[in-house]
Parts: C-alpha cells; structure tokens; sequence
C-alpha cells in the first residue's frame, strides 16, 4: 500500500499546519471548550491563541495551551504577581475578599483578604508590601509586615475618590499611579451605590488618573482625558503611560481605547493620545486591565462582545493589533507572574485562567 501522499496533498497538509502553527486557522469557539477538570487534554498549539502578524506577535508557544485554575467567583479582577513569595493575589469584588494562589502547587486559597473592602486592583511596591484600590471605602491602603494596614489616600485635593480602581508603583522614586472611574460607587454589588450615583455617573469628581508621592504622600491629578480610566501600565522604561477607557459604559462621547501619555519630570505626563482602538472585525469591546511585556507590546484585557472577542488582545508598540487569546468569559484583567515573569494570568469573569508565552513582562509586578 502507499502511504505517500500525491504532492499536491503534502504541499496543502504543510500548508495548514504551517497556518495551524501560526494560530491563524481557526479551532473550536472558545465558549463551547471544555475547560473542566474533566476536559480531554487540548491538542497543540493550541487554536484559542491566535497570531494575527506572525512577524511581531513571537510570544506563542506551539506546546502550551490555556488552563483555568480556578473558578466559581462572581467578578474576578486585579491580577498581581509577588515575585518573592512566588504566590498571585487577585480580587473577587462582590464577595469581597482578595484570594491567593501560590506557584509550587498551584493552589488557590480564599480569604487571604476578608473583609477586603470590596478592593478591585492590586499591586506590590519596592518592598514587596501589598497595595490595593478599594472601592467600599473609595481608598487606597497598603498591608503592612507587622499585619496593619495603612491608608495612603482616601481623598483628593477636589474631594473623595469615587472609587480608585486599579493601579501601579513608579520604582524609581516609589509613587503610585491609580485611577478612579468609580465602578464601585454606582452600584452595591461591587461597593456602596452612592445618592450621588443616581443623578450622575461621576460620583463625587470627574474621573481621573492620580499620583500619590512616594515620599510625601501627596496626591496629585495626572490626567483626566479619558472618560472613565480604567487599567494602566507603564512602558518598559516608564517614558510612557498606557490607560485604558471604558467610559462607553455611561457616556455615549466616549471611544472604546487606550490612551498613551509621555512621562515627564515632577511626576507629569503630556501628550494625549489614542495609542489603540478596541474595535476588530467592526464590533468594539472594552479594554480593562493591561500590562505591557519586555518588548514594550501592550496586553489588554478584553470583553463584552462575545466569543471570539472576549479574552486578551495583544498590540505591538505602535499600537497595532498583533495577537489574541480567546476566552469563553469576558476577561477583566492580566498579570505576568512565575519565577521567570513569562506565565500569564488571565482574571476573567468568574474564573482565573493562565497561560505560558515566550515573552516576560516588562516589571516586577
């Protein structure tokens, strides 16, 4: 018998496994997968990780594929990696607590914070001490060693916060960057709807990002541009200022995008500008929580389109969309955590998912 296969069929076997490779043949939808803990085992590479420009998109790995690690939240969100305790810290906001999960077994614990102020975002400064951005008690506060815990804003120099969100330290001189779209003032199942919220999508101040000096606590406006400021992240040598908009939700003016900011001196930034539009395949989703890799490539958090959308899109420094990873839940945010920063961690909806990539994120946390 011959097992040889005419040339033209060897030429169009290559062909597909060359585009398989590249992740531009579509597999299954992401909804109608299987990821329980019964789920056979998923064939490589895998297809809900799609390259769309193979030259700039070098982050899939063709033996890893997408896993979810825990599920059963009610809103998942602010995804950050402790690079010395190797463990994750990620917020579940109506339940009101933050959970844990630690690298050597991948496990998950609950009630690492509890009650956690329904927080959303979280970090680590230079010292490795927690930070988180809440939204019941519209502050910011850092967990101390000695297990206190201190509030380093509750308000700025117009008034309260609405409800800060989401957040990242500045190493060189320790300030901390945050916004406050204030998601968790207009409604009681991520916060305290407040009077206010009734009347106006803008609590108690116009949305904003803002800096608290890392020496003297000072608070300061950064940037009030996008409608509702949502996630940010900083380029790989701080220069810029990445800020995703997700003010299509109250205000019809509003354009589903990141902004980029230039970084200057005295904590400032200048230069506003649209750095990526959500839009793919004529539907726009929102972008939440981003962090940015070591070759200065944007991961957005993306959602609220449905399947094929949902997940995590990936944009090239100029802006451009290079790469995806679908999910069957709208994805809320990203962390790049693991001993080597090159795991992906994905808080989406009611589950945490992650993922091995060929690249590492650009900062510690």
């Amino acid at each position: 018998m011959n097992n040889i296969a005419p040339a033209a069929s060897r030429r169009a076997i290559l062909s597909a496994a060359t585009l398989a490779a590249a992740g531009l043949v579509a597999g299954p939808a992401a909804a109608q997968r299987n990821f329980g803990a019964d789920a056979p085992p998923t064939r490589y590479p895998d297809p809900d990780i799609v390259t769309i420009d193979p030259k700039r998109f070098r982050a899939k790995l063709g033996n890893t594929a997408i896993q979810r690690v825990h599920t059963g939240m009610g809103w998942a969100e602010g995804p950050a990696w402790h690079a010395t305790g190797r463990f994750l810290v990620w917020s579940d906001i109506p339940a009101n607590e933050a959970l844990r999960l630690t690298e050597e077994d991948m496990k998950v614990s609950r009630r690492f914070r509890s009650p956690s102020g329904f927080s959303n975002g979280n970090t680590f400064d230079r010292e490795g001490r927690q930070i988180a951005f809440r939204h019941f008690n519209r502050d910011v506060v850092r967990y101390e060693p000695h297990g206190g815990m201190t509030v380093l804003a509750d308000r700025s120099p117009d008034g309260p916060f609405n409800a800060p969100n989401d957040g990242v330290v500045l190493p060189a001189d320790g300030s901390i960057w945050f916004t406050d779209p204030g998601y968790g003032a207009l409604m009681d199942y991520e916060g305290e709807r407040v009077r206010q919220s009734a009347e106006s999508p803008r609590p108690f101040q116009k949305e904003a990002v803002w800096r608290i000096d890392g020496q003297t606590g000072r608070v300061t406006k950064v940037a009030d541009e996008p409608f509702k400021p949502n996630g940010l992240a900083f380029s790989p040598d701080y220069r810029r200022l990445y800020v995703a908009d997700t003010g299509k939700s109250h205000y019809e003016a509003a354009k589903n995008i990141i902004w980029q900011y230039d970084v200057v001196e005295g904590g400032r930034v200048q230069n506003p500008r649209q750095f990526a539009d959500m839009t793919l395949d004529g539907k726009a989703g929102f972008a939440d929580g981003i962090r940015v890799d070591e070759d200065g490539n944007v991961w957005s958090s993306a959602g609220w389109v449905g399947d094929g959308y949902d997940g995590v899109h990936i944009f090239a420094p100029n802006g451009e969309r290079i790469g995806q990873i679908r999910l069957p839940e709208i994805c809320s945010n990203v962390c790049f955590g693991g001993a080597r920063r090159n795991r992906l961690f994905m808080t989406a909806s009611q589950s945490l998912y992650t993922v091995m990539v060929e690249t590492r994120g650009a900062h510690f946390c």
